[in-house]
Formats: C-alpha cells, sequence, structure tokens
C-alpha cells in the first residue's frame, strides 16, 4: 500500500500559479510540463504487454528507417 501512495506522490505535477498570471498561461505551463514529463507516453505503453522480441524488431525497424531517411537527404 504505501508504495502505491508513494508512487502517486512521485507522479503528481505541481504548478503554482503566479500573481497577475492568467489560468490560461498557467494550463499552458502545466500541459507543457506534463508532456515532458512522458506519462502520457508511458500509459500509452503499459496499455498492452509487448514482447521483448516485437520490442527489439520494432526497434530495429525504426532505426532502419532512420538510417534510410538521412542517406536519402
Amino acid at each position: 500500500m504505501r508504495s502505491i501512495l508513494q508512487r502517486t506522490t512521485e507522479s503528481m505535477l505541481i504548478v503554482e500559479v503566479k500573481h497577475n498570471e492568467s489560468i490560461s498561461q498557467a494550463l499552458k505551463r502545466y500541459k507543457r510540463k506534463y508532456r515532458n514529463t512522458r506519462i502520457l507516453r508511458e500509459l500509452r505503453e503499459r496499455k498492452e504487454y509487448i514482447k521483448p522480441s516485437v520490442r527489439r524488431r520494432a526497434q530495429k525497424l525504426r532505426a532502419i528507417y532512420r538510417n534510410q531517411k538521412a542517406q536519402n537527404s
């Protein structure tokens, strides 16, 4: 139980609204902070289990694609 509580407090994002700052600016800072923590990416990865062999194969295919793209440009 303690580890669950510890994980939730570690991943909690806090954005303090500064004096004379609009809510839209604070919301924009929150969204940027959320995107930079890569929480959404981790949630999508944990949605379904991907076998390590499939993960490695996809990683190799991405590397091949990047190399071909770099050579062509």
